[in-house]
Parts: C-alpha cells; structure tokens; sequence
C-alpha cells in the first residue's frame, strides 16, 4: 500500500516553490499627522489650511480619474453588495487576453470604510481662523483599476479620492512566473493561480526564485504614473511619495500529481493524523515561534471541507498556513503572513524584509510537509521495541518499562504527539496538564516518574541549563507508533472481539467473524482431544 512518503516521491510530476499573491498598502508618510497635513496645504500654496482645500484636490482627483475612464474606453462596474470582484474583473481579463491587450481592462467602483482626515474649525478670527484635523471612518468611493500588465498578468491598484490618499496593491507571484516563463518561450501547462506542467522546472524555479521586492516597486512606479493621482509632480519633488507596506504574503508549495487518484489517497491518509495526533492548541512548531501564556491570539488546527475536497488549516496569531487539493491535482501548501510584525519582520516592502519572509514561507510549508511524513514512517525495529517496552538500564541505573496497553502509558504516549513540544519543549507542568486530562487525579510525583523513565529510554532529553526537555527524533516516533497503534488497532479490534456484541453486527465484521470461527474451532478441537483421550 502507498505511504504519503511514497506517494510524494513516486506521484509527484512537478514541484513549485513560489511567491503567490501579494496584497500592499501604500501611504504617503508625510501625510500621517495633523502638523503634516497643514504643512502640505502650506506646501501647496494655501495660506490657510481649510478642509475644503483637500474637498477641492479631491474632487479635481475624481475628474481625472472620469477623465482617465472616457478617454480610454474603460469599461466601469458599480459593486453592490454581494458581488464577487474577482470573479467580475476575470471575465475582463479573459476578454483582454484573446484581443492580446495589456493596460486598464476595467474600472470597480464602490463605497468602502476608509480612515480619512476630516477638518473643522477650531477658533481664531475670521480673518486667519483656526483648523483641526482628525483621522475618522468615513465611506467613500473606492476606485479600482484592474490591470493587465505585461510583467504581472492580472493585477490591481485601488485607489480613494480622500487624503492621505492610500492605494492598495494586488499582486500574484504565480501570475508573474507565467508571464517571465512565456516571454522566455517555456512551455507549461496552467493551473488557476499555479502550474499543472512545465517543459524545463528547473528554469521554473529559478524563475520563480527570482522575483524580489525590485520587480513589485517596478510595478508601482509604472502605473500610478500612467493613472490618476492626487499628488503633482511638485508634491512628489516636496517629498510627498507613496511608501510601500506589506499587507499580505502568500508563498505556497505545490506538488502536482501525475493522476487525481494519488492525491486523493495522500490527504485520506495524512487528515487521520492531523485529527488523533497533535490537533494542537498551539502551533508554534509549524510557524518557528514560541508561544507563551502572555502571546496574543488564537492558535488552533482546523480541518474543513471545500466541496468534497478536504483541507487543512493551522493557525498562528494573524496569520495561517494551509494545505487543500487544488483542481483535483496538485497538493497546495501555503502560508499566508497577514501581519508580518507575528514573525518579527518589519512592515515595509524592502529587500531586506521581502527575503526574511519568503524564507520565513517556505520554512513553514516545509515543516508541515516534514512532520507529516514523519507521522508516516514511524515503526520501530524489533530490538527498540523490546527496549523500550521491557525494563532495561540506562548508564546503570533502571528504566522500567513502558508497558504497550497500560492506560498510564498510553496516556503519556499520547500527549508526547502534541505538536506544541516539538517546538516549545516541555516541562514537568505543560505535560502534567495534558495528561490529567486524560487521567484525572494525574499528580506531580507521577509526573517526575515518567519523565524520568522517558529520559532513561531516550525518548526525551534535557536542554542544557534549564528544567526543560525536548522530544528526541526517535521519541516522538515512537509515541506517534504506539499512539497510532493503540488507537486505530487495537481499541476498535477489542471492540469488535467483544463475546456480546451481537450476532448480526459481528457478521459484518470480517475481524469478529475469523476469530468466533478460530474460538469455534479451538473448542471442537479441546473436545475431540478430550474424547481421544
């Protein structure tokens, strides 16, 4: 029968490693205090900072942006609620993409909670009088522009009439490895948002490692250029430019299958696991960090369905990494950063913090991949069975036994497979908690036995100068053995072996059936060695 390892290593045509989408923020940083704004009013020319002086740059903004639409034949669309963006601006780009056009391909409009300054008076003759401004939630018209870029492929920048005048960003790293791939004559075969086949991956991926935070603010640069802007060439010259920020990162693996059947059978072996085994409170192993008591926001594993397809989610603080079955063919793992301050990386889109969190990414997708696959091959040898499960010396001193079946030990076994150990260590408490759980009345003197038992057979180990200690690779290989076997074996056999269940129920069962016919057996044959004798 194929293992999820094998099926990964047999079943796999092509692999891609690769930046997916890209959501920005852009913001004027000399526009984000209230000094700022009156200084740029002053800048502009306006003696008195008024709030109808930004009314006024405003509306003359909404004119270019009316202007940009009739001269170029944009098609706009009017949201309502409901509506799905995507799924309205893809017909848009199909359209552009037989007739081989690049540029804005249409034109969204609807109304947006926004921050925005607004302004009154506040004293001061009438003459010379006196203005505040605050940040408030206002709804205004938002403005997409959805592009086809000869770089990006599909794309979009979002913009708002209202200072400090934010844009947004859409980007897609997969969109842009098709399109480098295409200028460069490879040939493939596209998924959505992926690829199903490549002629030459090898230059797929150093394709796709390449993208860098450059190709994004090449991006930028070209078209707020060619669209509206609030901002004049005299502002940009003061100073006041567009900053970056990420707002979200998506880097995703993807292993396309050679037939849908083999990926379906790696996620209806691998969602076993991820349900019985370490479905943590905390996932700290998959995302690199340590979660604490004091560290904010929810840390949980979910498994849901889309359709009939199965996926997995784990999540960490703001953001999540998670793993579905794309299209029937491709095993999709990602992770998606939504606040890039969860992993200590810095919010603005330079060289610097672009590389720390594609690494970050791939990190993630690989370590969730790895403690799946370790999850698989976890039988043991003979000889470390009988180590392990028979009383034995470690450096002279005794380790008793731990005694497959005994609910104290499987107990134990069981709470090793959390995953939150394999990063975060454990203590004498963390473990403690999770085993009364499982044995009410569990005490700490029971607690400092098993811990050292488990040291004394290797399946733990002390970190240096602490009272912490770590799963060794061979204990939790063992735990997720005996866990595995205890639970998906042995307890539903002796349910099925149980001498009342009834006749008609343990006829369904091919277990039930051969043993009642050996115990059948077993006694005609007492009775005729009785009757021999």
């Amino acid at each position: 029968m194929a293992t999820i390892s094998s099926l990964l290593a047999d079943h796999v045509t092509l692999g891609v490693r690769s930046v997916d989408r890209v959501f920005l923020q852009g913001y004027v940083p000399r526009l984000m205090t209230e000094g700022q704004v009156i200084r740029f009013l002053l800048d502009r020319g306006f003696p008195i900072p008024s709030p109808a002086v930004l009314g006024k740059i405003g509306r003359g903004y909404v004119d270019q942006i009316n202007q940009f639409i009739a001269d170029n034949e944009v098609p706009v669309v009017r949201f309502v609620k409901g509506d799905v963006k995507e799924e309205i601006a893809r017909e848009h780009f199909k359209r552009a993409e037989r007739d081989g056009r690049y540029g804005v391909v249409m034109v969204g409009v609807c109304q947006e909670k926004t921050s925005a300054w607004r302004g009154w008076r506040d004293g001061g003759p009438d003459g010379h009088p006196h203005f505040v401004y605050r940040r408030q939630s206002i709804f205004p018209n938002n403005y997409y522009f959805y592009i086809r870029d000869p770089d990006w492929g599909p794309s979009f920048i979002k913009t708002v009439a209202y200072a400090p005048w934010p844009v947004w960003v859409y980007l897609n790293g997969n969109e842009w490895a098709k399109q480098q791939a295409a200028q460069q004559g490879i040939t493939f075969r596209a998924l959505d948002n992926g690829f199903a086949a490549c002629e030459d991956p090898a230059t797929l991926a150093q394709i796709c490692h390449s993208l860098s935070a450059e190709d994004v603010r090449l991006f930028f640069e070209r078209w707020p250029g060619t669209l509206a802007s609030p901002l004049t060439d005299e502002d940009h010259q003061r100073g006041y430019r567009h900053a970056l920020a990420l707002r979200q990162l998506e880097i995703s693996d993807t292993r396309v299958f050679d037939r849908p059947a083999a990926g379906r059978a790696w996620f209806e072996q691998t969602l076993p696991d991820q349900l019985t085994l370490g479905r943590p409170d905390q996932a700290a192993v998959i995302f690199g960090r340590r979660v604490t008591r004091q560290t904010p926001g929810r840390f949980h594993t979910k498994i849901f369905h889309r359709g009939t397809e199965a996926a997995i989610q784990i999540h960490y603080r703001a953001s999540k990494v998670k793993q579905y079955f794309k299209e029937g063919r491709a095993l999709r793992t990602e992770t998606t950063v939504n606040d890039t301050r969860d992993f200590g990386v810095g919010r603005l889109l330079t060289d610097e913090n672009w590389a720390k969190l594609i690494d970050i990414g791939h990190q993630i997708n690989q370590r969730l991949l790895d403690h799946q696959l370790d999850a698989c091959a976890c039988a043991p040898d003979a000889t470390l069975l009988e180590r392990v499960v028979l009383p034995s010396k470690h450096d002279g001193l005794p380790a008793p036994g731990l005694r497959f079946g005994e609910p104290r030990t499987m107990a134990l076994l069981a709470c090793l497979c959390s995953y939150q150990h394999l990063f975060a260590g454990l203590t004498n408490r963390t473990l403690r908690e999770l085993i009364a759980g499982l044995i009410p009345g569990y005490s700490a003197r029971q607690m400092t036995y098993d811990l050292r038992r488990l040291r004394r057979k290797g399946l733990i180990g002390r970190i240096p100068r602490t009272q912490r200690y770590e799963l060794t690779s061979e204990g939790r290989r063992l735990a997720v053995f005996f866990t595995k076997t205890y639970t998906r074996i042995v307890n539903p056999s002796l349910a099925e072996l149980d001498p009342q269940l009834p006749a008609e129920i343990a006829g369904r069962s091919p277990l039930a059936s051969s043993w009642r016919a050996f115990e059948h057996a077993l006694e005609d044959k007492i009775q005729q060695a009785a009757i021999a004798a």
